[in-house]
């Protein structure tokens, strides 16, 4: 019993040590602002201050600082969607 729950804690250390740190290491004054209809859109209790365009998805991202960890997520508005924008053609 003891030896599978150490194998157990044992990977998932290593797959923790593993992980991309996704903290901002230049802080949130280097972001550019975020735009005032970004802003009018996105739902309360989520960080503006660290959004962030993604170009990979054309999606507003933020820093959500956990009890356990600060995880990316996605910008939402009141009504859970996520705040995107169309590329320029």
């Amino acid at each position: 019993m003891y030896t599978r729950s150490a194998i157990l804690l044992s990977i998932g250390l290593a797959l923790g040590a593993c992980s991309e740190s996704l903290s901002n290491s230049q802080g949130s004054a280097s972001l550019p602002p975020v735009p005032e209809q970004v802003v009018a859109l996105a739902a309360p209790n989520q960080d503006i201050t660290t959004a962030r365009l993604r170009p990979e998805d054309n999606c507003y991202w933020y820093m959500h600082s956990g009890p356990v960890e600060t995880t990316l997520l996605p910008l939402r508005t009141a009504r859970g969607n996520p705040i995107c924008i169309q590329p320029a053609a």
